[in-house]
């Protein structure tokens, strides 16, 4: 019926993009921040993509001037990109250096495109979690800022990802981005005796990823030190096991390598290079320089279009922790069993 549901997707299209539907033939990256697509039928859609808050949270009045930047250089569309970046499809290539200079009015500055830093991302952390075990939305806000200049250049040997995840559920997707900043707890989750009466505990067992949690007797549970990973399903599952998390446990890790297209060497899942930071707000030195060396000596010895990933898979993992002079190692790297390993070689190609 007209007016139920979501709008349809043809409603959705800038004209540009609805005229020239599937019949694109190439892109290209004219400069930094702006891709043009050819179609075709001869006409170019050329399109200009800024940087947003990584966990894209911004106030209704910043929508509104988003809305009107549309409405004066986009003919009223803009669309939000999966990594959270805003782009404005179909401007005018003789507006687009205007276009870039609003932007940058509004603090939001285009890049993020090619062999270029990519707009950082990160779960919404102590926003809207009970899980978080650090704040992983002012850690990428930093990273950001730290690495502004690949974020506008070219200059990278590939395109770069960097992802944060408040803790090691890991819903900011950190473990399938080239460098994962991940909060991680180190204490165990306390049971409240009291609260537990009101829980499902075959429930409670069975929501532990690890099997750390047992029963103890008659309506009690108890949790495993040696098998706990510190995930705070157990506190979603049931209120008796009370929030994780300590000002001195609580802290962050570093994972490299992940990826999740198709190209060059295939998915890969991350691997922890740093098990922990501290957390020191408001601006993570100890994160942001950890990053910053990675990053450094990735570009210092990667070919050209060699994500970090495959950089590493070059080199091994010794040469990589000697090239950052991050310490080394195997529990660090080698964590996979049997199993996980088929998993992490899920692709669109048969190849082992």
């Amino acid at each position: 019926m007209p007016g139920i549901g979501i709008p349809t997707l043809e409603a959705s299209l800038p004209p540009i993009v609805k005229r020239n539907y599937g019949k694109w033939i190439s892109h290209e990256h004219p400069r930094p921040g702006v891709i043009k697509h050819d179609s075709e039928t001869g006409e170019a859609c050329y399109t200009v993509r800024a940087a947003m808050p990584p966990n894209a949270r911004v106030s209704t009045a910043t929508v509104r001037k988003l809305c009107a930047v549309a409405d004066e250089f986009a003919e009223g569309f803009f669309r939000i990109t999966q990594r959270n970046s805003i782009e404005y499809v179909g401007v005018p290539p003789g507006r687009i250096d205007e276009l870039i200079a609003r932007l940058a009015a509004l603090g939001l500055p285009v890049g993020g495109t090619n062999r270029s830093l990519h707009n950082t991302t990160c779960c919404t952390g102590y926003m809207h979690c009970h899980l978080a075990a650090t704040d992983p939305a002012a850690i990428m806000q930093n990273v950001s800022a730290m690495l502004l200049r690949e974020y506008q250049t070219d200059t990278l040997p590939a395109k770069l990802k960097i992802s944060g995840s408040g803790c090691i559920n890991n819903c900011g997707e950190g473990s399938c981005a080239d460098i994962g900043i991940v909060g991680v707890h180190r204490d165990l989750p306390p049971i409240h005796v009291e609260k537990l009466k009101g829980c499902e505990l075959p429930l409670v067992i069975s929501v532990c990823p690890v099997g750390a949690i047992r029963p103890k007797g008659p309506g009690m549970v108890e949790i495993d030190p040696k098998r706990c990973i510190h995930c705070p399903a157990c506190s979603v599952a049931c209120g008796a096991f009370a929030p994780i998390g300590s000002a001195d446990g609580d802290g962050v890790a570093i994972v490299v390598g992940g990826k999740s297209s198709n190209t060059g060497d295939g998915p890969a899942i991350a691997k922890l290079v740093i098990p922990y930071l501290p957390n020191n707000p408001p601006h993570w030195p100890e994160v942001t320089k950890a990053v910053k060396t990675i990053v450094d000596a990735w570009v210092a010895n990667a070919r050209l279009d060699e994500r970090l990933g495959e950089w590493i898979n070059r080199i091994g993992w010794e040469r990589f922790f000697q090239r950052t002079g991050l310490p080394m190692s195997l529990k660090l790297v080698d964590g996979y069993d049997a199993r996980a390993l088929e998993y992490a070689r899920s692709n669109v190609r048969f190849r082992w």
